[in-house]
C-alpha cells in the first residue's frame, strides 16, 4: 500500500533546506533600512549567513536526488516542520539585536509573525530598531500568502512536484484552481498579493507615512498580521491612512481567486459567490450596528463613529488585528458582536485566518437540510454552493473541523486557566491564537500585549498559531501515531 511506505527523507530535506536558503535571503532584504537609518546591518547579515549555512550544504548534498513528485506523508511532513523551522531561524534578528532576549520571546514574537497572528510580547516596539521591525513584518508577508505557496510556485526549479504541499498548507476547503497546473496557480496567487502590497505601499506613502512605515504596514496589511510599528498600532494616523488600511484589509480576506477574475474583468464570478456576498454583508451590516451604538453612546460625530466601527469590524473578522480603538470599553452587547467575529475568520482562498465564512455557511446550509431530510428521509438532498452540489466529504470534513475546533478552544481555555490566568483572558488568548487574530478579551484586549504570560503559556500559545494557521489537520495528522506507521 502506498500509505505504508516510509517516508522520504531525502526529498523532505532538500525542500526544507530550499526554504532556509529562501529565509537567508529574505532576511538580506532588511540591510537597506539598516543603512538608511544608520543602524547596524550585523544583526541581519548574520542572521542571514547563519540561517543559510545550513540550507546550502543540506541543499548541495540532497539537490541531484529524487526528482520525483512529493507524497501526501511527505508534504504533511514538510509543511509542518517548514512552519517551526523557519521560526526557530527566524527569532535570529531579534536575539542577535538584542530587541528580544529571551528565547522564549523570541520564538513567539517570530511564529505570531510568521503565522500571521500579530500577538506580541514587545512593550515598547518604537524603541525596537527599524531593520528589526521591518523583518518582524516580513515575516508578516512571508507566512500571509504562505511560504509553501512560494516555493510550490517555483518547485519546477527542484525537479519535484507540490500539489501535496498545497493540499497540506491549505487543508480542507481550498480555493479553484486557476490553472490546470498548480504550479501556475501558485505563481497567480503571488503576483496578485505583490500587486495588492505594491499598491498599499504607494498608497500609505501618498499620505503622511513614510517608506518605512508604508512598507511594513503594507506587509502586515495584506498578510492579515496586525504588527505595526506604532505601539498605539494605527490609532495615531489620520482618517485617510485609516481608510487605505480598511480597503486592503477587506481585499485581503477576500478569495484571492476571485481577485483574478476580477482583474480579468470575469465580475459575474463575484457577484455570484455565495461565500462573498456574506462577507459584505457581515462587514456592512455589524458595522453599521456597531456605528449607530458609537454614536448614540459616545461624543463622537457619524464619521468617526462609523470609521471606528468599520476598521475594528474589518480587522477582526479578516484576523488582522490593527487596532484603531479600544473595543474592550465600548457597550457590552457591541463589543460582544467584536468577541463573536472572532469565531468566524475571512474567505477560503485568502490569507486570513478563522474558521472561515464559508464552512460556517455549508454548515447551516446542512443543518437546514437535514430537517427536510428527517421529513423526506428516502429523498437525496445535497447541499449546494453556488449552484454546485458539494460531496459529502467536504460536508463531512467541515462538520469534523468544527468539532475539533471547539474541543481545542475549550482545551485551550482550561489549559490557561489552569495556568492561573482569569476566564476572559484565557477565553480571548485562545481564540486570539487558535484564530490567529492577535488582540483579544481579558488581559489581551486591543491596547495590552502577551508578555505576562509564563514561558510555558508562551509555548502553549505558540502551538495554537501554528495549529489555526495550518487549519487544525495538516498538525494533527503529524503528531498522530497513525502518520509514522509503516
Amino acid at each position: 500500500m502506498a500509505g505504508s511506505k516510509l517516508i522520504n527523507i531525502t526529498i523532505v530535506l532538500k525542500v526544507l533546506s530550499f526554504l532556509l536558503i529562501v529565509e537567508g535571503l529574505f532576511m538580506l532584504s532588511g540591510i537597506g533600512f539598516a543603512l538608511y537609518f544608520g543602524e547596524s546591518v550585523l544583526p541581519l547579515l548574520f542572521s542571514s549567513l547563519i540561517t543559510m549555512s545550513v540550507g546550502i550544504p543540506v541543499w548541495l548534498l540532497t539537490k541531484k536526488n529524487d526528482r520525483r513528485n512529493i507524497g501526501k506523508r511527505e508534504g504533511y511532513l514538510i509543511v509542518a516542520l517548514t512552519w517551526v523551522i523557519i521560526s526557530i531561524f527566524g527569532t535570529l534578528p531579534f536575539l542577535i539585536s538584542g530587541s528580544i532576549t529571551s528565547y522564549t520571546d523570541a520564538f513567539f514574537e517570530t511564529i505570531s509573525g510568521f503565522t500571521t497572528t500579530g500577538a506580541t510580547i514587545l512593550d515598547n516596539i518604537e524603541s525596537v530598531p527599524k531593520n528589526i521591525l521591518y523583518w518582524r513584518a516580513m515575516t508578516h508577508w512571508i507566512g500571509g500568502m504562505g511560504i509553501i505557496v512560494l516555493t510550490v510556485a517555483i518547485l519546477p526549479f527542484l525537479g519535484i512536484g507540490g500539489l501535496q504541499l498545497m493540499i497540506a498548507e491549505m487543508p480542507g476547503i481550498t480555493p479553484d484552481k486557476l490553472h490546470p497546473r498548480i504550479t501556475e496557480t501558485a505563481k497567480r496567487f503571488w503576483a496578485i498579493y505583490v500587486i495588492f502590497t505594491i499598491c498599499e505601499i504607494l498608497l500609505l506613502w501618498l499620505g503622511e507615512m513614510d517608506l518605512f512605515d508604508s512598507v511594513c504596514h503594507s506587509f502586515a496589511t495584506m498578510a492579515t498580521g496586525g504588527f505595526s510599528t506604532k505601539n498605539d498600532s494605527i490609532a495615531g494616523f489620520l482618517p485617510y491612512t485609516q481608510y487605505v488600511i480598511i480597503g486592503f484589509m477587506f481585499l485581503a480576506g477576500t478569495n484571492f481567486t476571485l481577485h483574478y477574475f476580477v482583474l480579468h474583468r470575469k465580475f459575474s464570478k463575484l457577484r455570484t459567490n455565495e461565500e462573498f456576498r456574506i462577507y459584505f454583508w457581515i462587514v456592512a451590516l455589524i458595522s453599521i450596528f456597531i456605528a449607530i451604538g458609537l454614536f448614540l453612546t459616545y461624543e463622537l460625530d457619524a464619521e468617526s463613529s462609523f470609521r471606528s466601527s468599520l476598521f475594528t469590524v474589518v480587522s477582526i473578522l479578516t484576523t488582522t488585528g490593527f487596532v484603531t480603538a479600544d473595543y474592550s470599553l465600548w457597550p457590552s452587547i457591541l463589543w460582544m458582536f467584536i468577541f463573536t467575529l472572532m469565531f468566524i475568520g475571512g474567505s477560503a482562498g485568502s490569507t486570513g485566518g478563522g474558521v472561515k465564512i464559508i464552512r460556517h455557511l455549508l454548515l447551516v446550509k446542512n443543518s437546514l437540510l437535514e430537517m427536510k431530510r428527517s421529513i423526506h428521509p428516502q429523498a437525496i438532498i445535497p447541499v449546494k454552493y453556488n449552484g454546485k452540489s458539494v460531496s459529502q466529504q467536504i460536508i463531512f470534513n467541515v462538520m469534523a473541523f468544527f468539532l475539533i475546533y471547539i474541543i481545542i478552544f475549550s482545551v485551550g481555555t482550561l489549559t490557561l486557566s489552569l495556568f492561573g490566568y482569569d476566564f476572559y483572558t484565557s477565553i480571548g488568548a485562545t481564540i486570539a491564537s487558535l484564530g490567529n487574530i492577535g488582540p483579544g478579551i481579558g488581559h489581551v484586549g486591543p491596547v495590552d500585549n502577551y508578555s505576562f504570560f509564563s514561558p510555558l503559556a508562551k509555548w502553549f500559545l505558540s502551538f495554537l498559531m501554528l495549529l489555526g494557521r495550518l487549519e487544525l489537520f495538516t498538525i494533527l495528522i503529524v503528531i498522530s501515531p497513525a502518520f509514522w506507521k509503516r
